[in-house]
This record gives C-alpha cells, structure tokens and sequence, in this order.
C-alpha cells in the first residue's frame, strides 16, 4: 500500500525554501503515528530539510539524481521503481514529499492523508490537484485554528477510486 502524507494549504502550497509553510504541533504527532514502523520515501532536498536525520522507528528511503551517491543514514534509490523494490519489507510505504516526488507518485498511490490548512501562505512547491475522479474522500475532521501560527485545518483521508 503506498500512500501520500502532506500537508496542504488553500491554494495546494506545501512549502518555500525547503521548510513547511507551518508547523502544527498536533499534525506533527499525527505524520509520526501515521508513519512509525513504515517504510517512508522522500527526496534529497526533504531529507535535507529533516531536523534529526533519520527519522527513527521508520525505513528512511531518500530519492536522488545522482548515479551512486550514497546518503549517510538512509537507503539511497535512484528511481521510483527503485525506491518501491527497496520498500517492499514494508506493509504501508508514506510518502512525505516533496513536490517533485509528491507528482510521480500520486498515479500510483493507493490513499492521501491530507492536512488542508484553510489559510494560503506564499509558496513555491505545490502539491497536484487532487481530482474527484479519481480519489474519494473517507474520512474528514476539522479542527479550529488557535493562532496565526495555527491556523484552522482538517484531517482529510482519500482512498482512490480508479
């Protein structure tokens, strides 16, 4: 099962200069009950970004461009399929970004846990459109927003339809 983990605003930004547009303490315990235990994939510049490298109790998978470069305290992959076969001990593989890595996965992941915040913030990496065609949604929950740092949100789930 692959699915994607993000966190998006109103306009579908996820991030400038290589750091989140916010930081909810709440969504942060949530991707880390989510992903525990998992297999997770992301791109170098996201691993970069990381406070603590790896991210412990998970198989940290990091995408590069690069043939043969090895990144110190991860499972180097060189393509998505790549990526995917070095997961394959893993009964749900998270993907957690970013942009780039986001786009070729989402035609073949199975569900989205999305955090929308309701406020757009400036950005440059964006996450796709999510199309009703395709993915629906199973689970919704709001929450209100307690400060400008924390905005109104909801959890939203979204299993693909086709």
């Amino acid at each position: 099962m692959i699915s994607i983990i993000v966190a998006i605003s109103e306009d579908n930004g996820i991030g400038r200069n290589n750091d989140l547009l916010w930081k909810i303490p709440d969504d942060m315990k949530r991707f880390k009950k989510l992903t525990m235990g998992h297999c997770i994939i992301m791109g170098k510049r996201t691993w970069e970004s990381l406070p603590k490298r790896p991210l412990q109790g998970r198989k940290n998978i990091v995408l590069t461009d690069i043939p043969g470069e090895e990144i110190e305290g991860s499972t180097t992959a060189y393509s998505i399929e790549d990526a995917l076969e070095k997961s394959k001990v893993c009964s749900e593989i998270f993907i957690i970004g970013g942009g780039s890595v986001y786009r070729q996965f989402m035609p073949v992941a199975d569900n989205l846990y999305i955090t929308r915040i309701h406020r757009s913030a400036p950005a440059d990496t964006w996450f796709p459109e999510i199309s009703d065609e395709e993915w629906e949604i199973m689970e919704s929950k709001e929450y209100s927003g307690e400060s400008d740092e924390i905005p109104p949100y909801s959890y939203i789930v979204y299993r693909r339809t086709r």
